[in-house]
């Protein structure tokens, strides 16, 4: 079973992060009418008929010039923009969450690179000033470092990790096996997801899904098995995926981050997903590809 999660990152660039301070290299490429170069307004792409749309360097307008690397012999450039600052309405500039559902049919391989791009254009749009004195950054590195123009200190593009899991209770693989999912107030009625949360400082990965388990649902989860991890910039996280053993099942909300969680065996899943009931996460997300990792096949009906 493929996962459309892992396919996003399955055919990466070249960073060629040890050009990013070349300029005569720089320059070269940028002459190049066969490089492409990704215009983003502010942390916003306009995508075209549908696709995210490629320029030459000669189309392209002033900006930040991002380097973000070569793929298929060509380098690729993002050229970071004020909001508002080139044609287009509002409405037509998309952020990364609006711009998935074009990636996951036939954009796949664009994907590594949009997530770079807007990745970046996400830290350079919330990092303005120095947080040792507060003076004024300069993009640095084809847009990779900033430096504080009064101390001289550096800032580099920050991930923060955050880990999502399905937590599982019964004998693996019987009907009687179940998983936990859960669900926030703002979601439409039958949406659910699988639980997450972000790593704290000094903390391992497992213990932060057994920490988050508990205090989200009230479950002690005791075996914890990595699955896979996804990229995420939305703004600057990564998404490291587990399968948790529980060892209790009396479920105890927040009623904080969670509203409702339940059980789910296989059976269930299956009739409320195709009775439409059930909404789950979009192909997508690494949460849809854990859930249907341990339910064994597709599933129909997402968010």
């Amino acid at each position: 079973m493929t996962f459309p999660h892992l396919r996003l990152s399955a055919n990466p660039h070249d960073r060629t992060g040890v050009r990013r301070k070349d300029q005569a290299w720089l320059d070269e490429r940028w002459a190049d009418p066969e490089s492409r170069v990704l215009l983003v307004s502010g942390t916003r792409v306009r995508p075209v008929s549908g696709r995210v749309p490629w320029l030459s360097p000669q189309e392209a307008p002033e900006g930040l010039r991002v380097l973000l690397g070569e793929q298929g012999g060509r380098a690729h450039f993002a050229v970071v923009v004020p909001p508002g600052s080139v044609p287009g309405e509002k409405h037509e500039w998309f952020p990364l969450r609006g711009l998935l559902p074009h990636l996951a049919t036939d954009g796949l391989d664009e994907a590594p690179l949009l997530f770079h791009a807007l990745g970046l254009a996400e830290w350079l749009h919330v990092t303005r000033f120095c947080p040792r004195c507060g003076g004024a950054l300069e993009a640095q590195a084809s847009g990779h470092e900033l430096v504080c123009s009064q101390c001289g200190r550096s800032q580099f593009p920050r991930t923060d990790p955050a880990v999502i899991m399905l937590v599982t209770a019964g004998e693996p693989g019987s009907p009687a096996e179940r998983c936990l999912l859960g669900r926030q107030a703002l979601w439409p009625e039958g949406r659910y997801s699988t639980l997450a949360g972000f790593c704290e400082p000094g903390e391992t990965l497992e213990d932060a899904v057994r920490r988050e388990v508990a205090e989200e649902v009230g479950i002690r989860v005791g075996e914890v098995e990595y699955f896979g991890n996804q990229p995420w910039p939305l703004p600057a996280s990564l998404m490291i995926g587990f399968l948790g053993r529980a060892e209790s099942t009396e479920i105890q909300v927040d009623d904080d981050e969670i509203e409702a969680a339940r059980w789910f065996t296989r059976e269930e899943m299956k009739a409320e997903a195709e009775a439409g009931t059930l909404a789950l996460p979009a192909g997508v997300s690494i949460s849809r590809s854990l859930v249907e990792h341990w339910y064994g096949d597709t599933l129909p009906g997402q968010w």
